[in-house]
């Protein structure tokens, strides 16, 4: 006999309100059903009533983890309408907040992961020496979360040789706790039984559901933005692009731990051979009309930001498509039952949090629900424009309607 049992909108395992229903046989759960939208801020349609730097902030609160990834993702995106390139050492800097930014989120999720799996102690001292890097974060930027860096034509902010000295003392110590974080996850058995074959996704499942980040590499899939599609320096800085072929919340742990070791490369490297020079261009308010799409790599996985201009000094349409949402059906794949693969309920929230999910930033509004009649809908633009129209009208208000 099948049971359903409802995870969510507001539950101890999910940190943001999102549901998830699953469908149960004995303790092994063999359907998964999402519904998003809980979380739908609607900024990408505030973006439209502000000018391009007014929105520079705006898109940082997209994901406050990610913040540097989205606003290098739209700092660019809007150059790309100008058509002219930032200083190259504009560039590098863009490099070392965004390695520094995968760094603080790999540290926190690794973090997590412990915490969901019991591991509390590894938890508390990963989070521990989180703070080196938040440190480093407001260091170059004066906050420790929304950095405020990026601005369209480059970055705010210079590193000098005395900012540039502290960040190598904090990346040696980095260093030496990540890799003493890669022998514990190799090789304490609490962690690997909770870990190891948990949340399966196959090569072919990964691709299959357009997985992104470490969620697809975990998956032994070579897929990066920032070497498929070099922006910023990444044509110049090297690293090596991390994969396993475990298929599980393992590998997912592994890839993590292996980018934070490359990322603490990067950021050296930046520092070694970052050119002289500006740290931006000023350009016109208004860029000229177009459409750009803009792609980074999150720490989470790709990032995806689409602008379309109509010479205004606003964005005519501006959209943005996360890394969570990527990986959504993915998520499901993982936590469904299938042959020889059984998920445990116990197994639910580390498979959950294995794609590091940010329900904030990549939620959506796409269905309307009447749980009383059973009806399900949704509107087109000028459905929702004329069901506006009147709500406002039955109130006393007249309504325009562009």
């Amino acid at each position: 006999m099948s049971i359903k049992i409802p995870i969510g909108p507001q539950h101890p395992a999910l940190k943001e309100p999102e549901n998830f229903t699953f469908t149960l046989d004995g303790e092994y759960v063999v359907k998964v059903e999402a519904r998003i939208g809980y979380m739908h801020k609607g900024i990408e349609k505030l973006m439209e009533s502000k000018n391009y730097i007014q929105n520079i902030p705006l898109v940082e609160r997209i994901c406050g983890i990610c913040n540097v990834a989205h606003t290098i993702c739209y700092a660019q995106n809007v150059e790309y309408l100008y058509e002219k390139p930032i200083p190259r050492r504009a560039e590098f800097i863009r490099v070392i907040i965004e390695e520094l930014n995968r760094i603080h989120s790999h540290l926190l999720w690794i973090g997590i992961a412990a915490h969901l799996v019991g591991f509390d102690s590894f938890f508390m001292y990963t989070w521990r020496d989180r703070e080196v890097v938040m440190d480093l974060i407001e260091l170059l930027t004066g906050n420790r979360v929304s950095t405020a860096l990026m601005t369209i034509g480059g970055v705010r902010r210079d590193i000098d040789d005395s900012k540039a000295y502290k960040l190598r003392k904090g990346l040696d110590i980095l260093e030496e706790r990540t890799k003493y974080y890669k022998k514990i996850a190799e090789d304490e058995k609490s962690l690997l039984v909770r870990l190891r074959d948990i949340g399966r996704l196959t090569p072919a499942e990964a691709i299959k559901h357009s997985a992104v980040g470490p969620t697809i590499r975990a998956s032994n899939i070579k897929v990066d933005v920032r070497a498929d599609d070099p922006y910023a320096a990444h044509d110049e800085v090297p690293f090596n692009v991390i994969t396993y072929d475990t298929c599980d919340v393992f590998g997912r742990l592994m890839v993590r731990i292996d980018e934070t070791l490359e990322s603490i490369n990067m950021v050296r490297y930046c520092l070694d051979h970052m050119p002289s020079g500006p740290i931006r261009i000023r350009l016109p308010n208004a860029p000229p009309p177009g459409e750009s799409v803009s792609r980074v790599e999150a720490p989470r996985g790709e990032d995806i930001h689409y602008v379309k201009s109509n010479g205004t000094d606003k964005p005519y349409r501006y959209k943005v498509r996360a890394p969570t949402l990527g990986n959504l059906s993915a998520l499901i794949e993982m936590l469904t039952s299938k042959g020889d693969y059984l998920v445990h309920v116990a197994d639910i929230p580390v498979v959950l949090g294995g794609i590091d999910p940010c329900m904030c930033c990549m939620d959506r509004s796409v269905k309307f629900i009447d749980p009383v009649k059973g009806k399900e809908w949704s509107l087109t633009w000028e459905q929702l424009k004329l069901y506006a129209k009147r709500k406002w009208e039955k109130e006393g208000i007249k309504a325009k309607c562009p």
